[in-house]
């Protein structure tokens, strides 16, 4: 059976954040649903659908921004009840909108998710999470990562209660009252869970987890371990994964899998068999998924899914076609009631064009006066910088409720630019400063209209570390612009894992000095990227972390007063000995260094740098061989002369030149690494090899690996 949905766009509501919309239950079957959705105005709308219009049931005042928005009710009865987070405070309204509860909680952080089942509600800030009964408090755990969503299993099915976290450390964590039972590893940060079917399946044990960097799996919770079932991989590299529903859209019994992505890609997956679910409908939005939900909205009988996007568009996805076939069949011609809706919107859409004229021209009037004072407005923006493990870059992305004019980037470190497919803007770079202490990079970008989000793809050099800012400016009068800062770390290219190969040959780095585990810990998160900022619970921890670019490893363990670091790259013990060194430094803190160098593991590093040193030299004389080869096609009218190599290059060009288009110095990246491990290698024994480096980089080219090997190990 084909998906065939038409896009209805309902009303606006102020920016919202993550699962914050709800469908309250119907009051018959197949009727229409009434929405109700919080923003970050803290007013909580809700409305529904009457001649094909919005009608609003009930509207509360502005306050606090709304995190959450959940709906409960007692133990298998409807769900109808609306609770919100607000800060510290829980709110609950009936679905008149009439409050009958507010809870201020003991959390001395700002509650950022929130489950309700029956009488007991989850809450957690950051790190903490919190269990209440009543509203009587009743358990309490301090994550060692942030907590991105929480979920409980459903009591009446698994007849005790089952918290589960999704911690930003890959981790998902199944509790028991205060303590943890287990932790089940994911294959990224998890953004958001949801139960299976709605209800946690036959067993009331399955969970759906979508992922920051856009993976979707099902695993079974069960009382002493996990049990994973499927997981998709995000081969079409989408956006992040921000909500999940279920429902049955296409009417065969089984529900659907419904998916919003944070680059605005709604996604329906279907269960054709007992294997992964199938992809079967996917439709672009302009802007991230907040909240998604399947139900009947629009009209009775024609179930939707409905989407509610960052800005607050509340967008339903209808099985009611938007156009009906005409007197002969074969014309298709807008209905009676679809005329009079566009001509209604037309009328709205002169009284608010003369409304803003109106209000325009009293602005410029009262700017003018001499007692005029200056406002500026306030708008929101949501931003994502996170690194990529596919081709070990930064995506940073922005994303304004209204729509952007420019964005200026400027880093005081070197960093590179990749082109991004979706992007629409035009790019200028401007001139930099020669001091190393000014700009590095300067680039603007002039977005067209109506656009509201823009990604950039960013690549940095390890050893490197410093400032990354973007200045936003939209279109909106008076001109205003806000400044957001990224660090770009000294080891920015590592990204946390749960494991590594304790059999390579390892580097080891040792502190010891009169400094507290808070102390070392904040030199690591300096240091480090997916580090948490919150200090660890316990007396020491370990970190394991992989380079995105070479594959190297990274063992980090440390407590109060002793620091241990491993890696299979000397490059990356270099650098952390010398930025350590420095913080430790800056606080006046002796520091005991040593450092144990295993041989082995410089040809180890090398062993892993070639074959991809190898690959950029090969594409790098394929792209120079274009266009000889091109205007040898033109002169001779056809290559059937040219050797088969000759006459591949120029089939596969366009996708060599898009290649190198996408990868912009990165042999120079190739050649920079192997030249630092060379310096480093001798450093550690107290040589200064730098004169070397110019035979190093002739040799380069072309180069062997063996004799790369040879080389490293002649010049000691």
């Amino acid at each position: 059976m084909e998906v065939s949905l038409a896009r209805v766009d309902y009303l606006q509501v102020g920016v919202t954040a993550q699962k914050t919309m709800r469908l309250l239950p119907a009051s018959g079957r197949r009727a229409t649903q009434k929405v109700v959705v919080g923003d970050q105005d803290g007013v909580i709308t809700c409305f529904g659908i009457k001649k094909g219009e919005p009608a609003t049931v009930f509207k509360t005042l502005p306050g606090p921004k709304i995190a959450r928005l959940e709906l409960g009710g007692a133990l298998n009865t409807p769900q109808e009840k609306i609770f919100v987070a607000t800060g510290s405070e829980v709110r609950g309204f009936t679905k008149r909108g009439k409050q009958f509860l507010s809870f201020e909680t003991n959390l001395t952080e700002d509650i950022k998710a929130m489950h309700i089942s029956g009488a007991d509600l989850f809450l957690c800030a950051s790190y903490i999470y919190n269990h209440y009964c009543d509203c009587k408090d009743k358990h309490y755990y301090l994550s060692r990562d942030k907590i991105n969503d929480v979920l409980c299993l459903p009591v009446d099915k698994v007849n005790c209660i089952t918290p589960v976290l999704a911690c930003q450390d890959r981790v998902l964590r199944v509790l028991q009252g205060s303590d943890l039972l287990y932790e089940v590893e994911v294959p990224g940060p998890p953004t958001v869970l949801a139960l299976n079917n709605g209800d946690g399946g036959d067993s009331g044990e399955e969970i759906v987890y979508g992922t920051s960097d856009g993976k979707l799996g099902l695993i079974q919770i069960t009382g002493s371990a996990s049990v994973p079932k499927w997981e998709i991989d995000n081969e079409k590299k989408r956006g992040g994964i921000l909500c999940i529903d279920s429902f049955d859209i296409l009417r065969d019994g089984v529900k659907e899998l419904l998916v919003g992505r944070d680059d605005g890609v709604l996604e329906i997956y279907s269960f054709e068999s007992a294997d992964d679910p199938v992809l079967r409908y996917d439709y672009v939005l302009s802007e991230s998924i907040s909240s998604i939900q399947g139900g009947c909205v629009g009209k009775d009988g024609y179930d939707e899914v409905l989407a509610c996007t960052y800005s607050g568009w509340l967008t339903g996805l209808t099985t009611e076609l938007a156009y009906r076939e005409g007197g002969s069949g074969e014309e298709l011609k807008l209905s009676q009631e679809m005329q009079s809706k566009i001509s209604s919107l037309r009328n709205e859409v002169e009284h608010l064009q003369m409304k803003v004229l109106g209000e325009r021209e009293k602005y410029q009037q009262s700017s003018q006066s001499s007692s005029a004072v200056s406002s500026v407005p306030a708008f929101s923006v949501n931003d994502k910088f996170t690194l990529n493990k596919d081709d070990a870059s930064y995506s940073l992305i922005l994303e304004v409720q209204a729509a952007i004019d420019i964005i200026l980037v400027q880093s005081d470190v070197p960093v590179d630019l990749l082109d991004v497919d979706k992007n629409s803007a035009v790019v200028s770079f401007s001139n930099c400063d020669s001091d190393p202490n000014g700009n590095c990079l300067l680039a603007t970008y002039r977005c067209q209209a109506n656009t509201t989000r823009l990604e950039l793809k960013i690549r940095s050099i390890e050893g490197r570390y410093g400032t990354l800012q973007a200045y936003v400016t939209p279109r909106i009068q008076p001109k205003t612009c806000q400044v957001y800062q990224y660090q770009i770390k000294p080891l920015s290219l590592h990204q946390r894992t749960h494991s590594i190969d304790h059999d390579r040959p390892m580097n080891t780095l040792m502190l010891k000095g009169q400094f507290s585990f808070a102390e070392i810990h904040s030199w690591v998160v300096f240091c480090l990227p997916e580090v948490p900022e919150r200090t660890p619970p316990g007396e020491s921890v370990t970190f394991y972390f992989q380079n995105t670019f070479l594959g190297t490893q990274l063992e980090s363990t440390y407590r109060i007063g002793e620091g241990c670091f491993k890696s299979d790259n000397i490059s990356t013990i270099s650098i952390l000995k010398d930025v350590l060194s420095k913080e430790a430094t800056k606080r006046k803190i002796n520091l005991n260094i040593s450092f144990d160098i295993n041989e082995e593991s410089v040809r180890h590093t090398l062993k892993l740098i070639h074959p991809k040193l190898e690959y950029q030299q090969l594409l790098a004389k394929k792209v120079h061989l274009i266009d000889a080869l091109r205007e040898l096609q033109v002169q001779e009218g056809n290559v059937d002369f040219l050797v088969p190599e000759y006459r591949c290059i120029l089939e596969e060009a366009d996708q060599l030149l898009e290649e190198y288009k996408k990868q912009p110095a990165h042999l120079e990246r190739l050649y920079g690494m192997i030249t630092d491990l060379f310096i480093d290698k001798f450093k550690f024994r107290g040589t200064n090899v730098k004169s070397k480096v110019p035979l190093l980089l002739e040799l380069l080219d072309g180069c062997e690996q063996d004799r790369l090997i040879a080389f490293f190990e002649a010049a000691s």
